[in-house]
C-alpha cells in the first residue's frame, strides 16, 4: 500500500472538513427552517420531510436508509473517495438532525423567510461538499453522476429539476398548494447558491466585435479597461470581404465601457454579447484556485 505524504493527508483532512461542515450547514437549514414550516426541500431530505409528517419516522434515519442503495449505485461510476465522503456526510446528517440539533430552537414564523433562509443554507451546505468531491447524499449522488456525464450542465439546475417529483409528493401529503410554492422558492434559492459557489463569482460577458478597426478598439480596451483581447481573422459570408473579430472577456460592470469605446471608434461595428458563466485566467480567477 502506498504511503500517504503529509500534503495528501492535509488534503484529505480539508476534504472531509468541508464535507462535514457542509453537512452541518445543510442539516441546520433543514432542522431550523424547512421541516418546522412543512417545506420539502427536494431530494431525499424533502421526501423524508413528507414521510415524517405521515408516519413520524425520524428524518435522519429515513435519509440513511434511502442513501444505502444510492451509494451502492454510485460506487462504480463516482469512485471510492466520493462515496466514502458521502457516507460520512450521511451518518453525520443523521446524528445531527435526529440527536445533536434537537436542542436548537426552530423557526416558525414567516414561511417565505423560512423558504429563503432554508434554501440558502441547504445550497451552501451542498456546494461546500461538492467543491471537495463529496456530497450530502440522496439525489446529490444521482445529480453528480449526471453532471459527470454532462459537464456542461450547471449542477444547481440539475438539482432543481430532480426535486420536482418530491415537491409534488410533499404537496399531496400536506394538502396545501402553498407548500409547493414555498418549496420551489427554497429550491430556486438553493440552486442559485450552489451555482454561485461552485462556478464562482467571476461571471461576466463574452463580447465578439466585428469591425474594420479591431486593432484600434483593442488598444482602447487595453488602455481604458486594462483588458486584453484576441483578434480573429474572418470573412464576410455575403460580401466575401476580409474582416476581423475582436474577442474579449469582461466583467459585467465593464460592459457599458466597451460599448462606449466601440461606438466612439467604429459606430458601424457589429457586436455579439453572451453571458459567461465563469471566466478563468489572467485578470480573473486563476485556474489553480479551483481547488483549495
Amino acid at each position: 500500500m502506498q504511503k500517504m505524504t503529509g500534503s495528501k493527508i492535509w488534503k484529505k483532512f480539508v476534504d472531509y472538513l468541508f464535507v462535514l461542515a457542509g453537512t452541518a450547514i445543510y442539516a441546520l437549514g433543514v432542522h431550523v427552517f424547512t421541516v418546522p414550516n412543512q417545506i420539502a426541500p427536494g431530494g431525499v431530505t424533502g421526501l423524508a420531510t413528507a414521510v415524517n409528517a405521515l408516519t413520524g419516522l425520524p428524518i435522519g434515519i429515513f435519509v440513511s436508509v434511502i442513501n444505502i442503495p444510492l451509494i451502492l449505485v454510485g460506487l462504480k461510476s463516482l469512485g471510492r473517495d466520493f462515496i466514502l465522503k458521502t457516507l460520512a456526510s450521511t451518518v453525520f446528517f443523521t446524528f445531527l438532525t435526529d440527536f445533536a440539533y434537537q436542542w436548537i430552537p426552530v423557526y416558525q414564523g414567516n414561511t417565505l423567510l423560512a423558504a429563503l433562509f432554508g434554501g440558502a443554507l441547504i445550497g451552501l451546505g451542498i456546494a461546500a461538499a461538492f467543491i471537495r468531491n463529496g456530497s450530502t447524499g440522496g439525489t446529490d449522488i444521482i445529480n453528480r453522476m449526471i453532471q459527470k456525464k454532462f459537464p456542461h450542465l450547471a449542477i444547481g439546475k440539475v438539482v432543481l429539476l430532480s426535486d420536482i417529483v418530491v415537491i409534488a409528493f410533499a404537496t399531496f401529503v400536506f394538502r396545501e398548494l402553498e407548500t409547493a410554492l414555498y418549496a420551489i422558492i427554497s429550491m430556486f434559492v438553493c440552486s442559485k447558491v450552489i451555482d454561485s459557489i461552485i462556478y464562482g463569482v467571476d461571471v461576466g460577458k463574452m463580447v465578439m466585435i466585428v469591425s474594420n478597426h479591431c486593432e484600434g478598439i483593442s488598444h482602447a480596451v487595453t488602455k481604458e479597461l486594462g483588458r486584453g483581447g484576441t483578434i480573429i481573422p474572418a470573412k464576410g459570408a455575403y460580401s466575401g470581404q476580409e474582416r476581423e473579430i475582436l474577442l474579449c472577456a469582461l466583467r459585467n460592470n465593464e460592459f457599458y465601457k466597451i460599448k462606449r469605446l466601440v461606438n466612439q471608434i467604429d459606430p458601424s461595428a457589429f457586436l455579439i454579447v453572451t453571458n459567461a458563466g465563469e471566466v478563468l485566467g489572467e485578470g480573473f480567477k486563476s485556474i489553480s484556485e479551483q481547488r483549495l
